[in-house]
């Protein structure tokens, strides 16, 4: 061993496998109120090492929680988690404690398998062959193919991939390469979010603006809430749950409406409702009908706030038939949208709908609340918009303890300004949908497809960039299809991809970076959602062998394009930090934000401002405030949408079988519909490889008894998963928890392909489809069809 080996740049290979050892006698969960007595004491235990410092700090990885975690710092090394002791409680604020993710944390830093030094690939793409080389190497060969591509075909054949791992803080390594890209002619931007981005395209066709959450405090009298696919108790989704609890204490009533019985229905529902995934819109259709034919709709609402409700609110211009109580009423198709016409086509029984639709109608306020999972099917858009119809309908828009659309973050805030961006000379856009076929061929991509800022693209992808975001080749729909593009060094030349695992996405770089986790490096976390507080995540150690910052080594390669001063400003990272903090201080100086130095030393800042309704300025002023609409009203029927004449964006957001749906013909040879959900033990696919978080909730099939049955399938049996994409095998999970006809597992899970291409993981996306929607042309990973049998 060299001295190089001996000790490395960074905490030494000593200091990270006593780290790693100790592991093994640390507990998961500490003893909370030994802590609570002197928070500067290792929870029970009597602190012999006085150098040790516990530090309040948060995560940066895109998790909506950003909980107050407590770093144990010793000799270099975090030594233990423990969370918020009882003794610092708020009543004002929700207790951001860490859920299981924020204390497994150490075991996920402090992981052997976890990238030590910068490498190039040597084998095929894919193969996960690579060559350890000097930072000196890697930063060269970024810089000359920047040079080198960007010359031949020009700034647009630049990509910068999705990177959850490191976007969840105001300072990331996607957004500086970015900002290097900028000052060096610019690179093809993409817009959307995969995880809401249907909804925010759909809801400013009824409101005018994407609809935006209210503050989870101005439920506190609410008497009932609908958690439509809103499974809040496992993704901590902005500290919701805090407030979801507090409610069910004080009496609230929960109904949750999803296909599997989730954490979230068995800690929260008085009533669990399955419906067949995709079928939304039948049922929010069929309560419409309930609510309007027994006279409980709110009319002075819809005649001062709403256009489009009967015949006589109709925008001009528009044929007879076409309002919302024409389509209700079947005046133009002859059918009525009954209870009894949805219940074959939802399987929710008529009865039920009828009192679903009564009790939201009759009781005042309240919240249909519906999650990012029901707006990632191919009929999304319509979902999105079909809550805002109901809510409309019902008077709950704009009063508080009511809730206008899907669960978002709160929309008068901004927190923290992030790093100046330079201009962006590339001026096309592709939805991040369209990545694959942007490197495929690019003449694919027109404005029918998603293309924005020009007719056709000028160039294919060439060169892409993927920061600690394991979407490339494991989030990215229909797998199989995106790695025949991702193995063809025709296509896409040169890929960096920078993490802390060699994740599946990592085995597809041409050069691999090892990243730091975010206890190596400064940062800002804010919650989404109504969290209400700014956390400073500071750098606690050193990281590990020669792990780098993004900004470290960018600085490097901004050095040798000749654009360093520009780029960096002459700011190392804390720097960029402070300032950053400052600008957002000076702009928000209601907020009293502390100064940096402060910031130190409290470490958090918390936010009690007044409680926030979505839209109120707009329900209670409206001569003042109009909807920023065409109409400046609540629009039921969009004309917009309707001049569009696309039959799968219905100017009224209503039922439309959907591809891939149960009433796809191929149903007939695929008769299962799969679905994915977010689970309590990961952030979508980080933190998968840590060994104690596997343990929490082990990656299985969920198939209802009668699906079993049928198929001779066992508890623990493996089954194979397939469709035309892929395969994939799994130990199937028997329970009455999840609705026959549908079956579903955990996202997020690593594709682990076999010599066949066969998945051994669970990864869904082997046999998701890259369809997109029609109207944000957005993502559909919800929607589709399998079989299922024993291995």
């Amino acid at each position: 061993m060299t001295d190089k080996d001996k000790t490395l740049s960074g905490i030494s290979r000593r200091h990270f496998v006593k780290a790693s050892s100790a592991l093994a006698a640390t507990p998961l969960f500490i003893n909370r109120s030994a802590f609570a007595a002197n928070p500067q004491t290792s929870p029970g235990t009597v602190s012999s090492a006085p150098e040790e410092r516990v530090v309040p700090t948060c995560s940066t990885f895109d998790c909506g929680g950003k909980c107050d975690i407590r770093a144990h710092v010793a000799d270099g090394v975090v030594t233990r988690i423990t969370t918020r002791p009882d003794n610092e409680l708020d009543e004002e604020m929700p207790i951001m404690r860490a859920c299981v993710r924020g204390r497994g944390y150490r075991k996920f830093v402090y992981h052997p398998d976890r990238l030590k030094y910068p490498m190039k690939r040597v084998g095929k793409r894919g193969e996960g062959k690579f060559e350890r080389i000097s930072w000196d190497e890697a930063t060269t060969l970024i810089a000359d193919n920047l040079k080198r591509i960007t010359e031949k075909y020009g700034p647009s054949s630049r990509y910068v991939h999705v990177g959850t791992a490191v976007s969840g803080g105001t300072f990331s390594g996607d957004a500086m390469v970015r900002r290097l890209l900028n000052l060096t002619g610019g690179h093809l931007q993409y817009y959307h979010s995969v995880s809401m981005g249907n909804t925010a395209a759909a809801t400013p066709y009824t409101y005018g603006a994407a609809a935006s959450g209210s503050s989870l405090d101005t439920l506190a009298d609410t008497k009932l809430v609908i958690l439509w696919g809103h499974n809040t108790t496992e993704t901590i989704f902005g500290h919701s749950n805090h407030y979801f609890q507090q409610m069910k204490q004080n009496g609230t009533r929960f109904i949750v409406v999803d296909p599997r019985y989730s954490d979230t229905a068995s800690s929260l529902a008085d009533e669990w409702i399955p419906l067949r995934p995709s079928t939304d819109n039948a049922l929010m259709d069929a309560m419409m009908y309930v609510i309007v034919t027994e006279n409980l709709h709110d009319k002075a609402f819809i005649e001062r706030h709403t256009l489009g409700f009967d015949e006589n609110s109709m925008p001009e211009g528009v044929p007879e038939n076409e309002s919302l109580m024409a389509y209700l009423t079947g005046a133009k198709d002859g059918i009525a949208k009954t209870p009894e016409w949805a219940e074959p086509i939802t399987h929710v029984p008529a009865q039920t709908i009828r009192q679903l639709a009564r009790d939201y109608a009759t009781t005042k306020p309240a919240a249909l609340i519906q999650g990012w999972g029901p707006q990632r099917h191919n009929c999304g858009e319509r979902t999105a918009r079909g809550s805002t119809l109901l809510a409309t309908l019902t008077g709950n828009v704009g009063v508080k303890g009511g809730w206008a659309a899907g669960y978002g973050g709160i929309g008068n805030r901004k927190f923290t300004t992030g790093p100046e961006m330079p201009d962006n000379p590339v001026k096309e856009k592709i939805s991040v949908m369209n990545w694959v076929q942007a490197a495929d061929d690019a003449s694919k991509v027109t404005p029918q497809d998603g293309l924005t800022g020009a007719e056709k693209l000028s160039n294919n992808i060439r060169i892409l960039f993927s920061h600690a975001g394991n979407y490339l080749a494991n989030q990215n729909p229909d797998i199989n299809k995106t790695i025949g593009v991702l193995q063809d060094e025709s296509k896409i030349e040169f890929i960096v991809a920078t993490d802390l695992y060699l994740t599946p996405s990592a085995k597809y770089a041409d050069l691999l970076l090892p990243e730091t986790s975010f206890m190596e490096r400064w940062n800002i976390g804010e919650t989404w959602g109504t969290g209400n507080y700014l956390v400073l995540s500071d750098k606690l150690v050193e990281p590990p062998f020669e792990a780098r910052t993004d900004y470290n080594w960018l600085r490097e390669v901004a050095a040798k394009l000749g654009v360093e001063a520009e780029f960096s400003l002459g700011r190392d990272e804390k720097q960029w930090i402070e300032h950053i903090w400052e600008a957002t201080r000076l702009s928000m100086p209601d907020e009293n934000l502390p100064t940096f130095a402060e910031l130190q030393i409290q470490r958090r800042h918390l936010f009690k401002s007044k409680p926030y309704v979505a839209f109120e300025d707009n329900i209670r002023d409206p001569d003042n405030h109009p909807f920023a609409t065409p109409s400046g009203k609540i629009e039921i029927f969009s004309k917009r949408l309707y001049d569009m004449h696309h039959p799968e964006i219905p100017a009224l957001s209503h039922y439309v079988p959907a591809h891939e749906g149960p009433e796809d013909a191929l149903a007939a040879k695929y008769p299962l519909q799969l679905i994915t959900w977010k689970g309590k033990n990961r952030a979508n696919s980080t933190q998968y490889a840590n060994p104690w978080l596997q343990e929490v909730q082990i990656q299985k099939l969920w198939i209802n008894p009668l699906d079993a049955e049928k198929r001779g399938i066992a508890q623990g049996d493996t089954v194979k998963i397939h469709n035309d994409r892929g395969i994939s095998l799994v130990p199937a999970e028997v329970t009455q928890r999840i609705l026959p006809g549908v079956v579903a597992m955990q996202a997020g899970a690593w594709w682990q392909p076999d010599a066949n291409g066969v998945d051994h993981g669970g990864c869904a996306n082997v046999l998701s489809s890259s369809r997109i929607t029609a109207l944000a042309k957005g993502n559909s990973h919800q929607t589709m069809l399998v079989e299922v049998a024993k291995a």
